[in-house]
Formats: structure tokens, C-alpha cells, sequence
């Protein structure tokens, strides 16, 4: 298998594992049955990798001309930036950490779609 397919597999583990973090998180913030311990550990090697996601990403595009390159580092690196951005605001808002962490797991599923429909 090449890069590019491992890229995708990466890619869309990275998606729906977000995706299932970031409803995990809805629910959680709508019903106290859903928070468990195991939603954080969750919620990082999700993050974790989308990382690997990233960095997968960046291996193919290096060797990309400019104008063969788009908008996919884009949707890569803004992916990183919205889990600082995650991260960043979490003390500051903690009675609603699940809804951040809910909708921006639903954000980082569909900045990784946007990053697998680029390649």
C-alpha cells in the first residue's frame, strides 16, 4: 500500500472516530448518564490521530508543486489549530466542555472529509 492509501484509511479513522467523540460529547453535555472517565482518553488518541493524520498529509504534499497543492494543507493545519483552540478554552468554559468538545469533534470530522475529498 502507498502513502496515499494509508493516508486515506488514517484519514477516515480520524473522521468518524471524531465524529463518534463529538456526539459522545453531545450527549454528555445533555445527559450526566454519558460522562464517563473514559471520554477524555477517548476524545486525545482521537486527536491523536488526526495528528497522524496531519503529519501523513504533509508527507504527501511536500513533494506537491504549488499549484498541485491546494487547499489541503490548509484543512490539515487547521485542523491542529482547532484542537489547540479545543484545549485553549477548556478551563475557561468547564460547565460546558462537553458541548465544546462536542461540536468541535463534529468540526475536526468534517475538516478531516474536507482533507480525504482534497487528495
Amino acid at each position: 500500500m502507498d502513502l496515499d492509501g494509508v493516508f486515506r484509511i488514517v484519514t477516515i479513522v480520524a473522521a468518524v472516530a471524531n465524529g463518534l467523540a463529538g456526539v459522545w460529547g453531545l450527549l454528555a453535555h445533555r445527559d450526566e448518564r454519558w460522562r464517563r472517565s473514559a471520554f477524555w482518553p477517548a476524545t486525545y488518541l482521537c486527536q491523536a490521530v488526526l495528528a497522524a493524520q496531519v503529519v501523513l498529509g504533509a508527507v504527501i504534499v511536500r513533494d506537491l508543486s504549488a499549484d498541485e497543492r491546494g487547499l489541503e494543507p490548509f484543512y490539515l493545519f487547521g485542523s491542529l489549530a482547532a484542537i489547540g483552540i479545543l484545549h485553549a478554552y477548556r478551563a475557561q468554559i468547564e460547565e460546558w466542555r462537553f458541548l465544546l468538545y462536542g461540536f468541535g469533534g463534529l468540526f475536526l470530522m468534517g475538516m478531516s472529509l474536507r482533507a480525504l475529498a482534497l487528495v
